[in-house]
């Protein structure tokens, strides 16, 4: 098979030929039909998450189709489609993992970080991590829902009965749950980069009541907010835009510092929460939810071979939507 590969050298991919990987107990074994980029492969990639597997294939946002079983796999068959996501494997047997909240299982496997991923021809995958894909959406518009979807919904989740809601960062991840917010009957607000309008233009096509630069006010206090941009300086931003009360949601799986901002800021009980990754019932309630809405993905496609310049297009703000590379 040809994938791309992170050999060692950070900011760059190389191309290879090389064995097809064979599913082990418990795995299938998939051709890879799509998959989306996120910005995590840009921070794997970068050496900004520590320690990724050798000679790493990245890409979490898979959709294939089954071409092999492995032992013990009976909730696939071959030839059906599934998606993959970041998360990949827990242990199952630790205290988070007995909670029920495996998105923090003390000893994980991600995919395309600790696994290899979906810049491939063909992927291996842990069966029971993996998601049928709703019949309504074609390859290349499902693949931006394995994470921007999955992870992005966990998010915006945690906002619980939040009617107005901004957006920082407007990108794959919000671009899908504007839609949801919308369908939800509730009220968006965007903020992009200062001057980017046609982040702004994107925003309101997708039925965003306000949208502006990330350090402005909007014109009504948030109930909550979501940052899904890597950037830690929008924390007290998005704090100044909150009612009494409300909360910040930290999407990213990586984001650089928080600046020190004054207490007066965070008081009134307004809160900062985190995400970490997923589990497979938000995997199931969004793709359950995603056909309803119905939620559609704006995707810009590019070939394997030109995966570099995928993740060079997000670095630099050049894509309205998800990139999905298609092998």
């Amino acid at each position: 098979m040809r994938a791309m590969v992170l050999d060692g050298r950070r900011g760059n991919l190389q191309l290879r030929h090389q064995a097809a990987p064979s599913p082990g107990s418990g795995q299938i074994q998939l051709r890879v039909a799509a998959c989306a980029v996120c910005r995590t492969d840009l921070h794997i990639i970068d050496g900004e998450l520590p320690k990724p597997k050798a000679d790493l294939i990245p890409g979490h946002e898979i959709v294939g189709y089954v071409t092999m079983l492995g032992d013990g796999v009976t909730n696939f068959g071959i030839g059906d489609r599934v998606g993959v996501p970041w998360l990949g494997h827990t242990c199952g047997t630790c205290k988070y993992c007995l909670a029920g909240t495996e998105n923090l299982c003390l000893s994980p496997l991600f995919t395309g970080y600790d696994i290899d991923g979906g810049f491939a021809e063909m992927a291996v995958a842990d069966a029971r991590y993996c998601f049928p894909i709703p019949m309504p959406y074609d390859d290349i518009s499902a693949a931006p829902l394995l994470c921007a979807g999955l992870i992005g919904y966990r998010a915006y989740m945690m906002t619980a009965d939040a009617h107005k809601i901004g957006f920082y960062g407007f990108g794959a991840a919000a671009h899908i749950l504007a839609q949801v917010a919308r369908y939800e009957g509730r009220q968006v607000f965007a903020f992009t980069q200062r001057g980017d309008l046609e982040a702004q233009k994107f925003a309101h096509e997708l039925g965003a009541t306000w949208s502006g630069a990330s350090d402005e006010v909007p014109p009504e206090e948030l109930d909550a907010a979501i940052i899904f941009a890597p950037v830690g300086g929008l924390v007290p931003s998005a704090l100044k835009a909150l009612r009494r009360g409300g909360c910040v949601i930290c999407a990213g799986i990586h984001m650089s510092d928080i600046p020190s901002f004054p207490y007066r800021l965070l008081w009134q009980e307004r809160s900062i929460r985190s995400v970490a990754n997923l589990t497979r019932n938000d995997g199931d309630a969004f793709l359950r939810l995603a056909p309803l809405v119905p939620v559609t993905t704006k995707v810009q496609v590019y070939p394997l071979e030109e995966a570099n310049k995928a993740l060079a297009d997000l670095r630099d703000g050049k894509l309205e939507g998800a990139a999905v590379i298609v092998p």
